[in-house]
Formats: C-alpha cells, sequence, structure tokens
C-alpha cells in the first residue's frame, strides 16, 4: 500500500519516541563470528587533525602504553 498524506494530514515527525525494548529481538542478519569489541572515542580537534585513522591513533597509544611504567607489571592504567 503506498503512503497517502491523505490518511494523516498532520503526519509529522514526533519530538520524542518512546521503544519497548523489552519486545525487542536481536538482529538476526549481524555475523557474531570474529566480531571485536570496538570501544569509540571522540577525539578533539585539534588531535584529529593530527591522527586521522584508527591506525594511527592506535600506534601513538600502544607505544605509550609500552612507556608506561604499570604496562611492565601488568596492571591498567
Amino acid at each position: 500500500m503506498p503512503f497517502d498524506h491523505q490518511q494523516n494530514p498532520e503526519d509529522e515527525l514526533l519530538s520524542e519516541y518512546r521503544f519497548d525494548y523489552q519486545k525487542a529481538k536481536p538482529n538476526r542478519f549481524v555475523v557474531r563470528s570474529g566480531m571485536k569489541k570496538l570501544t569509540v572515542v571522540v577525539l578533539d580537534e585539534d588531535v584529529a587533525q593530527v591522527f586521522t585513522t584508527p591506525e594511527s591513533v592506535n600506534k601513538v597509544l600502544r607505544a605509550l602504553v609500552e612507556s608506561m611504567p604499570q604496562a611492565a607489571s601488568g596492571e591498567k592504567a
């Protein structure tokens, strides 16, 4: 059935929607095997201009972690 504006002339986006997440089902189309857990971090603009790829950020952070005294004893920062 094609969308018909005549059915609800006041059809507008609401400012807020309430979803019942208890009725939600897992996405069956997501491939779970081999998925890595990702953490998203927002960089300040000046830092993002220098480190433009995830690889460059990870390379520098790994070098920093290796240079930290806690890294040698197995403690996390």
